[in-house]
């Protein structure tokens, strides 16, 4: 799934893979699904994109947004986005399809469900996707410590485990329930672990980890549990994931735990992230 280290580095892979080519062929939905979603008619897709000059892609939150000539091709987190540089390497199976005068392609596909949205520029209304361009993304300079405090502090926010502060509501565009893991793993903290119940101390840490480990995540090219735009796992070896899961703590030699909570699993290490009595 597309989080805020994946989005980043996808967006810099088509942007150095994409500018600068016109699109020539454009094929929604090759491949029927029912968790497809699109903006209007998929039909009209064509239309909106031939001729269109790919100009550069932007990772907002949880989606990328690539810009060509005043339209706009906006992916969700659930897409798998591929380049292929030749018709022999398209996948039999996509949700959209994409070729350039180059005879190269973008593909498509939703791995569970996700969005495959093309519109003209300013045309979206979508919530989730303003949202996300309204607030400060959590590795701008604007994501500070303050704009932090101001999350954390909000007595709506007191009764809230520390999974759900982080990867619900898009409180933090692009922070899910992949990347809180290792946030939640060197801050020392339980997913289950009241926001009322931190000190002063870890709310400031949980923050500057938060940074820390999102930074380190993009700069190493994703997580090594998803994949990029030529199909290479990310860089950046998880801690805390499906990857560990029943492996030893890699701090204390404790088997890490997998739990499902709160519609989805959780990795934690029993000793290391104790919730206090």
């Amino acid at each position: 799934m597309i989080e805020i280290p994946e989005s980043v580095v996808l967006a810099k892979q088509i942007s150095q893979s994409l500018r600068g080519k016109t699109v020539t062929k454009v094929l929604p939905q090759r491949t029927p699904h029912k968790m497809a979603w699109y903006y209007e008619r998929p039909e009209d897709y064509p239309k909106l994109l031939t001729g269109k000059k790919i100009e550069f892609a932007t990772g907002i939150g949880s989606m990328v947004e690539i810009c060509a000539s005043g339209a706009v091709i906006l992916f969700g987190d659930g897409i798998r986005l591929t380049f292929c540089p030749t018709d022999s390497t398209v996948p039999k199976k996509d949700q959209l399809l994409i070729g350039f005068e180059d005879g190269s392609y973008l593909s498509a596909v939703v791995q569970m469900y996700g969005g495959l949205w093309c519109f003209p520029s300013g045309s979206f209304d979508n919530p989730y996707y303003l949202s996300a361009k309204s607030k400060p993304f959590a590795l701008s300079d604007a994501f500070n410590q303050q704009y932090f405090e101001e999350l954390i502090d909000n007595p709506d926010m007191q009764k809230m485990p520390a999974k759900g502060f982080l990867a619900t509501e898009q409180r933090i565009p692009g922070l899910g329930n992949g990347v809180l893991q290792d946030i939640l793993f060197r801050a020392g903290l339980h997913p289950k672990r009241k926001i009322g119940t931190l000190t002063k101390e870890e709310k400031s840490l949980l923050y500057k980890i938060l940074k820390t480990t999102l930074k380190e995540m993009a700069e190493f090219g994703g997580r090594d549990t998803e994949r990029d735009l030529f199909g290479a796992c990310g860089g950046y070896q998880t801690q805390m994931s499906k990857n560990t899961a029943g492996k030893p703590c890699p701090r204390c030699g404790e088997t890490i735990a997998k739990e499902a909570y709160m519609g989805g699993s959780v990795y934690y290490c029993p000793n290391c992230q104790k919730i206090p009595a």
